[in-house]
C-alpha cells in the first residue's frame, strides 16, 4: 500500500486569501513551564491551504461542516492531469472522464506554482463541465487551487452550481507528486459545529 499526502503544509508562510486570517502556531505552555508537556495554540481561517467548503460558506441556508455526509470525503477517486488544457470545459474533459462514473475527480492543474505565494490568477471549471460531472454522478471534485471559482468572482457561479448538482468541494490540494490514475481518497473535515469550512489532512491510497 502506498499513501500519498496531498495536503499543503500549514506554517507561518502558508498563503491565505488576501485580508484573511494568517496561519500561526505558538506554544501557550512549554514543557519547561509546566514540568511535563508542551501545549500549542493555532489561529487560522478554515479556508487555509487544503480544506473543504461546506455549502454554508456561500449559501446562508446551506449545510454546515458538522452536518455533512462524511462518506463523500472518502472513497474511489481519480487524478486527472489538466495542466495542458486551455479551458476546463465539457469538450476538453469528456475524453479524460469517459467511464469514470461515481468517482471523486481531482484536477491537477499545476497552476499554483509558488506554494508560499497566493496566486494572482487561476483556471476554473466552465459551467458546462459541471453538467458533465453531474451526468457522471461525481460526488466530489478537488482542485490544486485556492478556489473552484475565479479569484475575483463574487457570485461564485461554480460553487453554487456544484452545490445544486450535489457535488462537494475540496480545495488547495497538492498533486505535484501524484500521477494520474485511480486511488482511494480520504479527506475528512474536522467536526466544527456551525462552520462554513474545515481544514483536512487529505491523502490518496494506492493498493
Amino acid at each position: 500500500m502506498n499513501i500519498y499526502d496531498i495536503s499543503r503544509t500549514l506554517h507561518c508562510k502558508t498563503p491565505t486569501w488576501p485580508g484573511d486570517t494568517p496561519f500561526s502556531y505558538s506554544l501557550n505552555w512549554t514543557k519547561e513551564e509546566t514540568g511535563s508537556v508542551n501545549v500549542g495554540r493555532i489561529e487560522m481561517s478554515v479556508h487555509t491551504a487544503t480544506h473543504i467548503d461546506a455549502p454554508y460558506h456561500f449559501d446562508e441556508k446551506g449545510a454546515k461542516v458538522d452536518q455533512l455526509d462524511l462518506s463523500v470525503f472518502m472513497g474511489r477517486a481519480i487524478v486527472v492531469d489538466v495542466s495542458r488544457l486551455k479551458e476546463l470545459n465539457r469538450v476538453s474533459l469528456e475524453a479524460l472522464l469517459k467511464g469514470q462514473e461515481k468517482k471523486r475527480v481531482l484536477f491537477k492543474t499545476n497552476a499554483w506554482e509558488d506554494e508560499e505565494v497566493f496566486p494572482e490568477g487561476i483556471p476554473s471549471l466552465k459551467l458546462d463541465a459541471i453538467t458533465l460531472l453531474k451526468e457522471l454522478s461525481v460526488p466530489l471534485i478537488g482542485v490544486d487551487l485556492p478556489s473552484v471559482d475565479q479569484l475575483e468572482s463574487k457570485d461564485l457561479e461554480v460553487h453554487h452550481l456544484l452545490h445544486e448538482t450535489n457535488i462537494s468541494i475540496l480545495e488547495g490540494i497538492d498533486l505535484r507528486n501524484v500521477d494520474e490514475g485511480e486511488y482511494q481518497l480520504v479527506a475528512l473535515p474536522l467536526k466544527i459545529e456551525g462552520a462554513d469550512g474545515s481544514p483536512v489532512r487529505a491523502v490518496l491510497v494506492k493498493e
